[in-house]
């Protein structure tokens, strides 16, 4: 079936709209993206659901939801499924569960994140749930049983933002100056104490850390390939800025030559840097459990998650160029580090450890 009209720009509310009609029903499609770009898109929109029929109907949002979590079961790991999951269970199905695919608007979507900031969610969790909602309905689309495009699903403005705990710098040279721990009601030395060290002064998140391996390391260059999630599975990353590359500081590289050491010292034979006792990669469950412990032991106050190591190393160096940084830690082009993003990094490796080591210098005594 063939549309006769055009999108037309609407001043009003800043979009293109297009109306349309095929057996007796009407649909509206939009786009807020300015010039003929928007028209086209408007007009494809419109054209996608004139030239392809629906196959059901009558389908629920709950059902399609079993098919998307049947599909992403197979296609991802447990971390992404199962917090998906979670969202669907207590958020998406209770509020849009029984209404039809079909005829789902996007202010019903929307209405799933109002609830969930009615209920206290944080920022970062309600951009989670957006990401879901999202996910799910190009997987109905794909499916057809829909021709909805979800374009403008908004995170309230005054959504709470999670504060981030840190250690200040009297805790941090605690943590460069105390070696042992508290385990079975004895004092020992923490064969966990490097990779926290090694945390606060690289920014790695815990499944990377955990997740690195000698060969990953090629002269004063280290070259992130992998982590290992709360399940034990090894994955490619966080995102697609995951793997990456990076040079040692001086600080950092002191720390991995002691670890060495004392894995040699005491005869643990691993391909890992920072295993278990038995060489094995540390359950990240385990390695929060220990630096709770450690950091109970040697009076650090601050309650700080082992994620928020990568948080103290962000905060201590800010003011490097944000090209650098965002690559030192690994994030994505549009994650708000700070500023404008630069992607490139390269050659300038070398420089950006040189001024994390001397942003250390000023924090760590000897």
């Amino acid at each position: 079936m063939r549309r006769t009209n055009t999108a037309k720009w609407d001043e009003k509310t800043k979009r293109w709209k297009i109306y349309v009609q095929k057996d007796n029903v009407r649909k509206t499609f939009y786009s807020s993206v300015k010039g003929k770009e928007g028209q086209r898109e408007a007009n494809a929109k419109a054209d996608n659901w004139l030239d392809n029929n629906i196959i059901d109907t009558n389908l629920k949002i709950k059902t399609a939801a079993e098919k998307y979590m049947s599909e992403l079961r197979l296609t991802t790991s447990k971390g992404h499924w199962y917090q998906y999951e979670y969202y669907f269970k207590k958020w998406i199905i209770p509020k849009i569960g029984n209404v039809r695919v079909e005829k789902i608007s996007e202010q019903q979507l929307q209405e799933v994140i109002n609830a969930a900031f009615a209920g206290g969610l944080s920022k970062k969790s309600l951009s989670n749930i957006r990401s879901c909602i999202k996910s799910f309905m190009k997987f109905c689309r794909k499916s057809r049983y829909t021709t909805l495009f979800v374009e403008d699903l908004k995170i309230p403005k005054n959504a709470p933002i999670k504060e981030k705990n840190i250690l200040n710098p009297d805790e941090i040279n605690i943590l460069f100056s105390e070696d042992n721990t508290i385990l079975n009601g004895e004092a020992e030395y923490d064969l966990y104490v490097n990779a926290y060290r090694f945390q606060v002064l690289t920014g790695l998140r815990p499944g990377e850390l955990i997740g690195l391996m000698r060969s990953d390391i090629k002269g004063n260059t280290v070259f992130l390939q992998r982590a290992i999630n709360v399940n034990g599975e090894i994955t490619g990353g966080k995102n697609e800025n995951a793997r990456r590359q990076f040079d040692l500081t001086e600080a950092a590289a002191n720390v991995l030559q002691e670890q060495l050491k004392v894995l040699s010292e005491k005869e643990i034979i691993s391909d890992y840097v920072f295993p278990d006792k038995y060489g094995d990669p540390i359950k990240e469950r385990t390695y929060r459990d220990r630096w709770t412990k450690y950091r109970e032991y040697n009076g650090i106050q601050t309650p700080v998650t082992p994620y928020e190591l990568r948080h103290t190393f962000v905060s201590i160096v800010k003011a490097l160029p944000e090209g650098h940084l965002k690559q030192l830690v690994g994030h994505s082009k549009d994650m708000d580090t700070y500023g404008v993003y630069s992607h490139e990094f390269g050659n300038d490796r070398a420089a950006a450890a040189a001024m994390v080591q001397d942003i250390f210098n000023k924090i760590i005594k000897e």
